[in-house]
């Protein structure tokens, strides 16, 4: 007489028997491991390995689909909230200490204000003007990008304005704003327009009704609106042009590294042209 064959264990619970196996590795299961399946139950492992291979959705532009305008509404809530220090404190006195001003960041190695500057408002119109037009086109682009490719995007045009207004603008000239952001975030939605093949007309009037007004209204920092427009429309093209796949994001990357490159070796150039105007020591 024969003894009965034992019973399988499960692999990862050596010390219970089972006669059920993965449907996908065919190693035995108990109970607690079991995952149904749409034919039997499989393991946790082949649960994973499933869910590991399935690629996560993507916008056009790499970033990962979202309803969400949180950055949008970040950047907005820390433009006002830097604002309203700003009022209390005094608005030319942190304009004077944190704005653009090319000889202070020559002379005195101030570079952080190429980035401060870009959160600083001379008036309520002018942070309201701002946050209105980032209210309204945020929204759309960081849906479009995802959120690290939006704020990206502000912050390298925005870098763009303030490098354009210290290589233009007089030695002694302080501007702030967020309107070079803003600007690229317009210059943005005109090359991922084109890159999606939708109507961009509103978008040009829209630009085009902004430079008209930057060049005759006067204390406008025009210098800085066409230099947020170029590098928005740059860093949209990088994203656009980055080939889909594993490598999109380091394509990305890259281009975004060659853009802020060539924006700090023009900084670089204009305070040397600074200090050999006004010599120190």
């Amino acid at each position: 007489m024969s003894s009965a064959e034992p019973a399988p264990v499960c692999y990862r619970h050596p010390d219970r028997p089972t006669w059920i196996s993965c449907t996908r590795c065919e190693r035995p299961i108990c109970p607690e491991c079991m995952v149904p399946a749409s034919v039997g139950f499989q393991c946790p492992d082949c649960v994973a390995a499933g869910q590991a291979a399935v690629r996560e959705p993507r916008t056009a532009f790499g970033g990962r689909l979202t309803t969400s305008s949180s950055v949008t509404l970040t950047l907005i809530g820390v433009c006002v909230a830097i604002f309203v220090v700003q009022f209390l404190v005094g608005v030319n006195q942190i304009a004077g200490n944190w704005g653009m001003w090319p000889a202070a960041v020559a002379i005195n190695d101030e570079w952080y204000r190429l980035v401060t500057s870009v959160f600083l408002h001379g008036s309520w119109l002018h942070l309201g003007f701002n946050m209105y037009v980032l209210y309204v086109l945020g929204p759309p682009l960081e849906r479009l990008l995802g959120h690290g490719r939006f704020l990206a995007l502000f912050l390298i045009a925005g870098l763009g304005g303030a490098v354009a207004s210290f290589s233009f603008s007089s030695i002694n000239t302080v501007s702030v704003g967020a309107s070079g952001a803003i600007f690229g975030l317009m210059g943005a939605l005109v090359v991922a327009g084109r890159h999606l093949r939708a109507d961009i007309t509103q978008v040009l009037v829209l630009i085009g009704i902004n430079v008209v007004i930057g060049f005759i209204a006067p204390g406008i920092d025009w210098r800085a609106h066409l230099g947020g427009l170029l590098t928005g429309a740059a860093v949209a093209f990088v994203f656009s042009k980055a080939p889909t796949g594993p490598r999109q994001a380091v394509v990305q990357m890259v281009g975004l590294t060659g853009i802020v490159l060539v924006l700090a070796a023009a900084a670089l150039y204009r305070a040397d042209q600074i200090q050999a105007l006004i010599p120190i020591g």
